[in-house]
């Protein structure tokens, strides 16, 4: 069991923020991963876990987010009510819980964790616990055909484990998170391969070796049928759609709505699940593939903020942050983002691995400045980010004060990628002027 303590909650805000910031005095911890704490809570909720719609649990480090867009895109294209559980929240806490189709209203979270606050009687319990009960007991309250549940960190003690889905799906591994999961691949991949239930079958993205050795095993020692993209499933992207093929046979399908090429995988991720499913999924749902969308994951923004760039210039945000994800955003960068001067603006986390994130991008980049929001919880101070770049980065101060850096220095159209952080994303959306909804 692994844990960190979080003293002050600084990342949510509102009322819901509120009585999270009191059920966190319960229990300081924000990381720590075991489950028992959880079930007793569940228990005495009634165990709302067991009267949820069809489950799609979804573990991973990269794309976990994107492949349940890609599953809530393609159910709502079939006509489908989806109840979905993500995290972690980029603007405010209610994005995390989208009933039927519709993110739960601020009144409706806080009653829900009223009751919980009131029911839990202040019993130890950490705030994701207390997130994920809240989940569960509002997924219960009404009817959907298909609930799309992410997983917060690792799998096997998260605290979304507790509950037996219709297929699990399992996104590519990487390392991250090495003081919880484990400083190897194959350690990391245990935690991850701890969603994986007896008979359940479990979709999967191709993996390192060591990773996919891990999960192969589990799964036979679950009699889990394990369907790994490049041998029980794939899918081919070509000038202008996707090819997925299975046993089942194949399938042409639109180009992903998000950028890059692990899109593709992602969107295979997603097919590949509920085609394993066995629900009856009518043709057109396939259209949602197209139409997917996911906050901070390669988003061009148009709002506020691109008064501070040069004019007909491009401004973009992505929240990847470890070294896999930094190497995505290179091959995507020089596959894609050759037409005009790069200018990256990074953020980071504190406990980040930032000179490895950053290692593949230096390359790719006419200017990189570090910079660190008021609001950017557990923000990487700037020199550290600086140091890490090998005195490649400069100081940018914050967001706007480095678009201001870029601006005054070109009149040329110039792309501008903020990235590193979903802490970072989050703060940027707020200045954006983004809306959720």
């Amino acid at each position: 069991m692994s844990s960190v303590s979080s003293p002050i909650l600084t990342e949510f805000s509102g009322r819901s923020g509120q009585i999270l910031e009191r059920l966190n005095r319960l229990y300081p911890a924000l990381i720590d991963l075991s489950l028992n704490r959880l079930k007793r809570l569940l228990t005495d909720l009634g165990n709302p876990e067991r009267n949820l719609p069809p489950i799609i649990h979804v573990a991973g480090t990269n794309g976990k987010g994107s492949t349940c867009a890609f599953l809530r895109a393609i159910g709502e294209a079939a006509g489908w009510k989806i109840h979905v559980s993500t995290s972690p929240h980029l603007v405010d806490v209610t994005e995390r819980f989208r009933i039927a189709g519709q993110l739960v209203s601020e009144a409706e979270l806080s009653e829900t964790l009223i009751d919980i606050e009131r029911i839990n009687n202040n019993q130890p319990i950490t705030v994701f616990e207390v997130l994920t009960a809240a989940a569960f007991v509002l997924f219960a309250k009404y009817p959907a055909d298909l609930a799309i549940i992410e997983v917060g960190l690792g799998g096997r003690f998260d605290a979304t484990n507790v509950i037996t889905p219709l297929v699990s799906v399992i996104t590519s591994i990487s390392m991250d998170h090495e003081a919880f999961l484990g400083n190897s691949i194959d350690k990391i991949a245990m935690e991850k391969a701890g969603i994986i239930k007896a008979n359940v079958p479990v979709v999967c993205d191709q993996q390192d070796p060591q990773a996919l050795h891990v999960l192969r095993d589990i799964a036979q020692s679950l009699s889990a049928p394990c369907r790994i993209k490049g041998q029980e499933w794939d899918i081919t992207p070509s000038y202008n759609q996707l090819t997925y093929t299975d046993e089942q046979g194949s399938l042409k399908l639109p180009m992903p709505s998000l950028l890059g090429a692990h899109q593709c995988r992602n969107a295979g991720l997603a097919t590949a699940a509920l085609r394993t499913s066995k629900l009856a999924i009518p043709d057109r749902a396939w259209q949602g593939i197209a139409n997917a969308q996911w906050p901070a994951r390669l988003q061009q923004l148009h709002g506020q903020l691109t008064q501070y760039i040069p004019i007909n210039s491009e401004l973009w945000l992505d929240g990847g942050h470890n070294p896999d994800a930094g190497k995505i955003l290179a091959d995507m960068i020089k596959t894609q983002w050759q037409d005009r001067p790069l200018h990256i603006i990074v953020g980071m986390k504190d406990s980040k691995n930032v000179q490895d994130y950053l290692s593949p991008l230096l390359p790719l980049c006419t200017s990189i400045q570090a910079v660190v929001e008021p609001d950017q919880h557990l923000a990487m101070p700037i020199p550290e980010i600086i140091k890490a770049s090998q005195y490649t980065a400069t100081a940018g101060g914050t967001v706007k004060q480095a678009l201001s850096i870029i601006k005054s220095q070109t009149d040329n159209p110039v792309r501008i990628l903020i990235c590193g952080s979903l802490y970072l994303a989050g703060s940027v959306l707020r200045q954006d002027g983004w809306n959720s909804l």
